[in-house]
């Protein structure tokens, strides 16, 4: 019996020695020191959503979109090519969906102002108006005579007196508009954060300057969260795409990606990111 390769041995397999992105993802964490507790405190990405990719467990993230934004905010970290593993999870699970122009035509759409109506009440209270001062100006020429005198019939009328300034009928201003600066007005002795997500939902969290959490969880679509602070509001926006942001009433127009994951830090005064 000769002792050699057998056929099988001659078979070829698929080169494919590429590790999962979990594995990539835990193996250059280890390598870099970093336990999961410190890669979650400096990435804002929660603890079991950390253990689950690593397990390229998805499911925990919300969708594509917010596993996207965790896989390159944990590539960053660890100090790897965030691009490359997008690339390999986007051929694992089906490409990246096209974007769609919503946020552009909802904005157009939102400012687009509504036409003007007819002001039918102010027109039926001018005409009244209008009715009641010419009754009292006749009567109050009609009784204008003196005592004891006739007029001769085909003798010329008597020339009317000026009508009382009281029966003349007073404009109706009309209601005014609400203006952007009133409608957010806001305390000049705090920083106040409005977040609005417009055409997605995004994870969030919010803290205060003494770094009590005022909230962390998921703000739905069509959904709004605001927060005050004496001095600091810092936040952590998952989906910065879908988010409106209004700080110290003051839109910002910031234009953040669709998945991308933004930390921002507002405080008193003119906004400005931190």
């Amino acid at each position: 019996m000769s002792i050699g390769n057998s056929p099988e041995d001659d078979r070829t397999f698929p080169a494919d020695d590429r590790d999962s992105i979990g594995r990539a993802l835990q193996q250059a964490r280890i390598a870099a020191g970093l336990t999961v507790e410190e890669v979650s405190a400096s990435t804002r990405v929660r603890i079991p959503i950390v253990h689950a990719i690593e397990e390229d467990d998805f499911s925990r993230c919300g969708g594509d979109v917010y596993a996207r934004g965790h896989i390159r905010t944990l590539a960053r970290a660890v100090g790897l090519d965030p691009a490359t593993l997008i690339e390999q999870y986007d051929a694992e699970h089906g490409g990246r969906p096209a974007p769609t122009p919503a946020a552009p035509l909802f904005e157009a759409e939102r400012i687009r102002p509504e036409p003007r109506r007819p002001n039918w009440t102010a027109a039926m209270v001018a005409a009244i108006v209008a009715v009641v001062g010419f009754v009292g100006f006749t009567m109050f020429n009609g009784n204008e005579a003196p005592k004891g005198t006739a007029v001769a019939d085909g003798g010329p009328a008597p020339a009317p007196e000026k009508a009382s300034s009281a029966a003349k009928p007073k404009p109706v201003k009309p209601a005014p508009k609400p203006t952007e600066s009133a409608i957010a007005a806001v305390p000049q002795d705090k920083v106040t954060v409005k977040l609005s997500a417009i055409d997605d939902k995004s994870w969030i969290s919010a803290k205060a300057h003494d770094g009590k959490l005022l909230f962390d969880g998921l703000l739905l679509k069509g959904e709004s969260k605001t927060f005050q602070d004496d001095e600091r509001v810092d936040l952590v926006l998952g989906n910065a795409g879908a988010i409106e942001l209004y700080v110290n009433g003051k839109k910002l127009d910031d234009k953040f990606e669709s998945g991308q994951v933004e930390r921002l830090s507002y405080t008193k005064g003119d906004p400005e990111a931190g």
